[in-house]
């Protein structure tokens, strides 16, 4: 029988459905309107986790049999939590670093998620994960100098071919926003090697293809890490 993971974000849910340990299928939807697949289907197990609440108006709509978990800083966990506050830490970030070791065991693992926010979180080759940091990501950016401006217009869509020295003022946010935040990420994951010179990154989030053409060194990109972080938890605790 199957078992669904859902991934409540603050943009979207995404969701993947596991069988016999493989991700046989996965979609997003807005809201909390479940797709129909979703509502007419019957899960052994289930685990949903949300940085945006709505947790539990989803919840109702799932039919599941067995194990229904709602992660939180409470759940158990297949690695050791050294966060200092984990009833505060983001469900997808633990997610991710449990996915990262599971992939990667006796690996020290550094984990890039680039979404609304970009995170970055470190488990080490004992399984421990001790944390990271949360920086804006590229939207959040691009919104914030149009709605902390007067005059400065929002940017929807960067373009691909963006220039270092920017001769118009779309250029010129565009070289700064997307300039900068390469920057940023490089400059986070050579002080992390720097540390762990064996150190694996790995890349996810809806802006992890924008990350992966533009990024210096070897990055493993792994678009549904946190559905299989997650998947790996359920499993943990069923």
């Amino acid at each position: 029988m199957q078992s669904i993971a859902i991934d409540i974000g603050n943009t979207g849910t995404k969701f993947g459905v596991f069988e016999n340990d493989a991700l046989i299928s996965q979609g997003s939807f807005k809201g909390t309107e479940l797709p129909q697949e979703l509502v007419s289907a019957t899960y052994k197990n289930a685990i949903i986790a949300s940085v945006a609440g709505k947790a539990q108006e989803i919840k109702t709509r799932l039919s599941v049999t067995e194990s229904f978990i709602e992660l939180s800083g409470q759940t158990a966990l297949p690695v050791t939590n050294n966060y200092k506050t984990p009833e505060t830490l983001g469900v997808d970030r633990i997610a991710g670093a449990v996915a990262a070791n599971y992939f990667f065991q006796d690996r020290n693992c550094l984990v890039i998620d680039a979404g609304t926010c970009i995170t970055y979180d470190f488990i080490d080759q004992q399984g421990q994960y001790h944390g990271g940091s949360i920086s804006p990501g590229l939207r959040m950016k691009f919104k914030a100098l149009h709605t902390f401006t007067e005059r400065l217009p929002l940017i929807e869509q960067s373009s691909q071919n963006f220039p270092l020295i920017g001769q118009t003022t779309r250029e010129a946010i565009e070289s700064g926003v997307l300039n900068g935040t390469i920057a940023e990420v490089n400059g986070i994951i050579q002080a992390y090697t720097q540390k762990n010179p064996d150190l694996v990154v790995i890349l996810c989030g809806g802006d992890a293809g924008f990350f992966e053409s533009n990024l210096k060194g070897r990055i493993f990109v792994i678009p549904e890490l946190v559905l299989i972080g997650l998947y790996r938890i359920l499993i943990y605790n069923v």
